[in-house]
């Protein structure tokens, strides 16, 4: 059973450790485990026409904060705005998660954790960029919400996303706290029923070598007198979050003018925090050159180890003779493997263009895990489609990639092993063991914070919502 109620458990549990990174869209869909008790309905009055009129009040109150009847139907609102079903989530589920909210949010104040102005303002800009693309027009999404003015509806907008910020911010501190030791991995895994092991499914490692197609010199200037063109601009009174509208080919940051908020431990090359952290407020670089291409950087703020920026990227455009020149390189080296020359793993040391890879031989590392094997079922598709009818020792042919960039290289793949699908080993799966193990624990840990936390905090349930099951003691029974 112990595997059981930890499945259950990781609904709830992937919104803790996913939610400061989602857009308010998603905010809502991860709703609690699902409780099968009977829709709460809104009060209403009867008019003298007889039609009935839904009241909207206060429900709930945690801490400094309040739940409007109301919120519970924006809740809902959203879920269907991103397509999701509501049909098997009542309103007692619902207000369970926005408690939730508010508890973590009414506790990262206590705990002194600050959100800013200026981080505020940061994410309405990403959220209503991406909000218009969607339907088009600024207008739409106020008539979505049901809001008078642009103005009415950012004001609104800006007190949920401080909301949303703060309870992100309690949760990853609650959960970057959790640690585990190896006895207690082991531990967790004596504990379960060798009838109850999981099964892991077939999964493989995976190496490859990549060549870069060479930029010539005078493609590198263009790209360089460009850069400065626009510098030149802005430094006349032009706009450089509308430059980096137009021309920026970071898809990253280019909806929202450039702009990017860091420290010197946000994780951004090294080039590019260098030049960032030379500047003074208001300033605007030279053209430099990172591994993503050419970008100018304005800083639009300085505040203590923060800072605040824009920038415009530009990446050198790739001839079809460069193309042929790399797709010859990558072909030659693929011939010496296959020659036994030299094997797959000296080759990727010496040859190879990808940095990540290089120096363990050309070994793909699972971002999702950063572990070595790839699960078949779980495989980004494009790379599934690439290894799938390898044979061991297989070597593909040469394969033009292209990254979420726009950027374009030639490699070579093969499969290093493969492992079939088993039930549990401790020694051989240690690392996905220790993940489980893990989980466990930071969902205790959670379990552990609202407990104490709702005992120490002012939580009124009003009306009919006091009929609900929670999956916490809201109600202190």
């Amino acid at each position: 059973m112990l595997l059981k109620k930890l499945a259950l458990k990781t609904i709830d549990f992937r919104y803790v450790l996913t939610m400061c990174f989602l857009f308010f869209f998603n905010s809502i869909i991860s709703a609690q485990e699902v409780i099968k008790d009977t829709v709460v309905s809104k009060p209403a009055i009867t008019m003298t026409s007889g039609q009935k009129l839904k009241v909207d009040g206060i429900i709930a109150t945690v801490g400094d904060y309040i739940v409007l009847d109301s919120d519970i139907d924006k809740a809902f609102l959203e879920i269907s705005a991103q397509g999701g079903s509501t049909k098997d989530i009542t309103r007692c589920q619902m207000l369970g998660k926005l408690l939730e909210d508010k508890l973590y949010a009414h506790q990262a104040i206590q705990d002194s954790i600050v959100v800013s102005d200026a981080e505020v303002r940061s994410m309405m800009d990403e959220r209503l960029n991406y909000m218009v693309q969607q339907v088009g027009d600024i207008n739409k999404v106020v008539a979505y919400y049901k809001k008078n003015s642009v103005e009415e509806f950012k004001t609104y907008f800006a007190d949920i996303l401080k909301e949303q910020k703060l309870a992100s911010e309690m949760t990853k501190k609650i959960v970057d706290a959790v640690e585990i030791t190896p006895e207690e991995v082991r531990n967790f895994f004596k504990k379960i029923p060798k009838e109850e092991l999981p099964t892991f499914g077939a999964e493989m490692e995976v190496a490859q070598i990549v060549v870069e197609p060479k930029v010539s010199k005078e493609d590198e200037q263009k790209v360089i007198d460009r850069l400065n063109a626009i510098r030149k601009d802005v430094l006349e009174g032009s706009s450089f979050a509308t430059k980096a509208v137009l021309y920026s080919q970071d898809p990253g940051s280019a909806p929202t003018g450039g702009f990017y908020k860091m420290t010197r431990k946000t994780p951004f090359v090294k080039e590019f925090k260098d030049v960032a952290f030379s500047l003074a407020q208001g300033e605007i670089s030279e053209p430099f050159k990172t591994t993503f291409g050419y970008h100018i950087i304005m800083v639009e703020k300085i505040k203590g180890q923060e800072i605040e920026l824009r920038h415009i990227l530009i990446p050198p455009t790739v001839s079809e003779n460069a193309l042929k020149e790399a797709k010859e390189r990558i072909t030659n080296v693929r011939n010496k493997i296959i020659n036994k020359e030299i094997t797959f793993a000296e080759a990727a040391r010496t040859e190879s263009d990808e940095k990540e890879t290089r120096a363990n031989g050309g070994t793909l590392v699972n971002p999702n895990t950063q572990d070595t094997r790839f699960e078949l079922t779980k495989m980004d598709p494009t790379l599934y489609g690439q290894v799938s009818n390898l044979k061991d020792d297989e070597i593909s042919q040469p394969l033009l990639n292209t990254d979420d960039k726009g950027k374009k290289t030639y490699k070579i793949i093969t499969v290093t092993n493969r492992i079939e699908q088993h039930v549990a080993d401790y020694a051989k799966d240690y690392t996905k063991i220790k993940e489980l193990a893990l989980k466990e624990k930071q969902i205790t840990t959670i379990s552990k914070w609202f407990d104490t936390k709702i005992k120490d905090t002012y939580i009124k349930i009003l009306g009919e919502y006091r009929d609900c099951k929670f999956v916490y003691n809201w109600l202190k029974k």
